[in-house]
């Protein structure tokens, strides 16, 4: 009995639980290169737009595989992104909803599908038509004072933006959409800014490129997409329902998912609001306060997140990794930021238990994390969750391993659970 996992006292709780789950993990390393977004480059109109946190179409396809999805599932994707998961179900016939509280990814998750139904030459015409209005048109709001948005364009360029911008925004919807999505899309080309390190700095030397040629390269690319999809039976009683708002209240929804395919942010300490500055200050916020909120919104995966009065890691192995590193690094906000992140990430996977039919099944991709020596089985976290939330875990399967230290590789991970 002595060797039985939890009877050492001095073994430590993630040692357990990677025993705990250590027949349930296999490796599929085929399905590695398709964690990426890059795996998105030759998919029509998904490569249009660089969301880099997104996974890949190949990846949701073979998902929707393995859970064995048909037009008779309900698919949702609770924190969409990107909207991936949404328009491969669309491509497949299968009924989809999407939830996200970034108003960026619920524009993209909700305007992907629109390009489907493009006809040939119509953006071109509309694109002719739009060019004179152009010049003409007053500056449209924007967020200036998000201070970013102080340095990111030469002045000439951001008249040019705001003009285009203006013009777009007459547009009757349909257009619009299409044209805003294309908009966003060109942003980082026409700034002097590059992401580095995933949020975007001024680069010395670089000056943005012209908006007008940089649209006109992106309906060209439209054209040869609607080429290439010409066969595809788009049906508009599929479209994704795409709703904004917080994993947490997914009281807008019409029924019960029978399926549920979604990535969770990261807990990496990125701020996603910052990650799509320039975008959201061109349509979705009015100013630095609204700018400063929207954060408020997304889960605790950022730095610094505020803990709550009384607020305690929610699982064993959080509380050892949050000792741990509050020991290393006696001033950091990390050990909140963990602690937040997983207890934002429990409180959702109770709420996915919760609206997801009977039978149901749930593919959640995730990726360990190496802190100060520390490593978190993400994976293994997140399925112990699940458990206790009332799923079963099926696998644990390991697509890739990520920057292989000394204590051991990262696991990059899809963990399948079932309802």
């Amino acid at each position: 009995m002595s060797n039985e996992p939890g009877n050492n006292p001095s073994e430590s709780k993630r040692s357990l639980l990677e025993k705990r789950y250590s027949s349930k993990i296999i490796e599929e390393p085929e399905l590695g290169p398709y964690l990426l977004y890059t795996g998105n480059k030759d998919i029509p109109f998904l490569h249009m737009y660089r969301f880099k946190e997104a996974f890949s179409f190949p990846l949701v396809w073979e998902l929707l595989n393995k859970v064995k999805a048909d037009e008779t599932d309900y698919v949702i994707d609770p924190l969409c992104g990107s909207g991936t998961t949404l328009f491969t179900s669309f491509l497949r016939g299968i009924p989809s909803v999407g939830v996200d509280a970034l108003p960026l990814a619920c524009f993209i998750s909700e305007t992907l599908p629109k390009f489907l139904f493009l006809k040939r030459g119509e953006l071109e015409s509309i694109w002719k038509k739009l060019l004179p209005k152009i010049e003409k048109s007053d500056p449209a709001p924007t967020a200036l004072d998000v201070p970013i948005m102080k340095v990111a364009f030469q002045k000439n360029i951001l008249v040019k933006l705001r003009k285009m911008k203006a013009a777009i925004d007459e547009l009757e919807e349909f257009y619009r959409d299409i044209f805003l999505f294309l908009f966003f899309s060109l942003l980082e080309e026409c700034s002097q800014t590059e992401k580095v390190k995933s949020y975007p700095r001024v680069i010395k030397g670089k000056k943005g490129i012209n908006p007008i040629d940089a649209m006109k390269r992106r309906i060209k690319t439209v054209k040869k997409d609607i080429t290439r999809v010409k066969t595809f039976d788009a049906r508009k009683e599929n479209i994704p329902d795409v709703f904004l708002a917080n994993t947490l209240d997914l009281s807008a929804l019409k029924k019960n998912p029978t399926i549920l395919i979604t990535s969770p942010p990261y807990a990496d300490r990125i701020d996603y609001t910052r990650v799509y500055a320039l975008e959201l200050c061109f349509h979705f916020v009015k100013n630095v306060e609204e700018f400063k909120k929207l954060k408020y919104n997304l889960l605790r995966s950022y730095m610094p997140s505020e803990l709550s009065e009384g607020e305690e890691p929610p699982h064993p192995v959080i509380k050892e990794v949050v000792t741990t590193l509050k020991e290393k690094l006696k001033k950091s906000k990390l050990p909140d930021m963990l602690t937040g992140y997983f207890l934002d990430m429990k409180k959702i996977i109770n709420q996915w238990y919760t609206i997801l039919g009977i039978p149901a099944r749930a593919a959640v991709v995730s990726d360990n994390l190496w802190y100060e020596g520390v490593i978190i089985p993400v994976d293994l976290i997140l399925s112990d969750m699940a458990e206790e939330a009332g799923f079963t875990v099926e696998k644990v399967i390991v697509a890739n391993y990520r920057k292989k230290r000394k204590e051991a590789p990262l696991r990059e991970s899809i963990v399948i659970w079932r309802k």
